[in-house]
């Protein structure tokens, strides 16, 4: 097994051992575990059955890592991703009203799109017809977007008939069991200890059980999987030619393209394996295994995947191949057996999750150059609009929208790709037929 693995990873050519890549897999599990959580709970408020939800997490996270481990073999781990669930819940399901069924075959139809365009190297090309301030703003927009929901699921904020949004009751004890798990988190992660969200998690819900609002398993805390029956393969094709699907599947593409590709080029740069401009050998494998753990977590029932920046917690423990990506997977599987633990978990304690992860995306606001109205507008639209419409679609939307009709209007022609005029063309003309009514 030892020369197995010797042969298959080159771990000596990588100055790495076996017991240091799982030892990095592990660390990479804790700090990522929490989408086992909070992903049942997001993608459950469409309808979806929670408890299948959950194993249909857990085997997609673990088909797509082992697929970036074996075929691409970089110390990535991958599963559905933050900001890709909540548009599928909040803005298929929700604000466009369509059923979870739509939004699976959407991300079907996106994971199908993916491959041949990652097998005919496209991807590449789509990533620099984008302009780079559109690229910066819909990270901040989509982290603005789930900190709402996190404050929301914890009853921190709430509806209100005249202001639209106010502040929630405090003597609700979701508030401060979110609270608590926020606080937990941060003093965690500001003291660089791995596994600072997951473990927020579990003390916020340790203080659900204290104040009476979680219950513990009835049973065994160990049991078999639950079945993904309800939510397997259930594709409806009845709008698959529609105006709507194609900015969904657009959306799904665009949001999942940079967020993949930034992911990749951020972690892999931590293992000196990428050049000066974040290329790496590997690129072109491990967009496969994105493109192809889609498809496959599309068929299980959960939305998109994607490569997740909390391997660089793996990278940092000394992670440097694929065998880093099979311990992650390793401990998926694990995790698999102990589904009543994690379903016992309150949506109140999934919030600091949902904030701190926010807190992340937002990063990206400081390379926005908003004194330049030409590029400033456009970003500020699309940062705005996420929240504020509970649609990261809408905010793609407006933001490219404008970016092309000002640069257009202004002259500076040169600023916008073949590709932008397309898709502001398609979009304009979404937003006449819904003022028309006609779709």
């Amino acid at each position: 097994m030892k020369s197995i693995l010797e042969r298959t990873f080159k771990l000596k050519e990588n100055n790495t051992t076996i017991r240091k890549e799982l030892a990095a897999g592990l660390i990479t599990f804790l700090t990522m575990s929490y989408i086992l959580i909070v992903n049942p709970s997001i993608l459950s408020t469409t309808g979806m059955d929670k408890d299948a939800l959950f194993t249909s997490t857990a085997l997609a996270a673990i088909f797509a890592t082992l697929v970036m481990a074996l075929y691409a073999k970089l110390p990535i781990a991958q599963a559905p991703g933050m900001g890709l669930n909540a548009f599928f819940a909040f803005t298929i399901c929700g604000a466009m009203g369509y059923s979870w069924q739509f939004a699976l075959t959407a991300v079907f139809i996106e994971g199908l799109i993916f491959i041949l365009l990652t097998f005919f190297n496209v991807r590449e090309l789509i990533v620099k017809s984008i302009p780079k301030v559109l690229k910066d703003a819909i990270p901040v927009g989509i982290g603005l977007f789930i900190t709402l929901i996190g404050l929301k699921n914890a009853g921190i904020v709430v509806a209100n008939p005249s202001t639209l949004l106010a502040l929630g009751d405090f003597s609700q004890h979701g508030v401060w069991i979110a609270f608590l798990g926020l606080l937990v988190t941060a003093i965690l992660f500001v003291r660089n200890v791995n596994g600072s969200i997951l473990i927020g998690i579990v003390a916020a819900t340790l203080f659900g059980l204290i104040l009476c609002d979680v219950k513990l398993p009835e049973a065994s805390i160990i049991s078999l999987p639950p079945s993904i029956a309800h939510i397997f393969a259930q594709f409806e094709w009845d709008h698959i030619l529609s105006l709507n699907m194609v900015i969904v599947v657009f959306s799904l593409l665009f949001v999942n393209l940079f967020d993949t590709v930034g992911t990749l080029i951020g972690v892999i740069s931590k293992t000196g394996l990428a050049d000066e401009n974040g290329n790496f050998p590997q690129m072109k494998k491990a967009l496969f295994a994105d493109a192809l753990g889609t498809t496959v977590g599309s068929i299980l029932g959960t939305s998109t995947i994607t490569a997740y920046v909390e391997s660089a917690s793996g990278v940092a423990s000394g992670g440097r191949t694929g065998l880093t990506s099979v311990g992650t997977a390793l401990m998926f599987v694990l995790a698999l057996f102990f589904a009543p633990l994690f379903l016992m978990v309150p949506a109140a304690a999934t919030s600091p999750a949902l904030i701190i992860v926010g807190l992340f995306m937002i990063s990206s606001v400081v390379k926005i150059n908003f004194s330049d109205m030409s590029d400033g507008l456009p970003a500020f639209l699309t940062i705005a609009f996420m929240p504020f419409t509970y649609s990261i679609a809408e905010g793609i939307v407006f933001g490219m929208l404008s970016y092309t009709l000002i640069k257009v209007c202004t002259g500076k022609f040169k600023d916008v790709s073949i590709t932008m005029y397309v898709i502001g063309v398609l979009f304009l003309l979404k937003i006449v037929l819904d003022a028309l009514h006609l779709y």
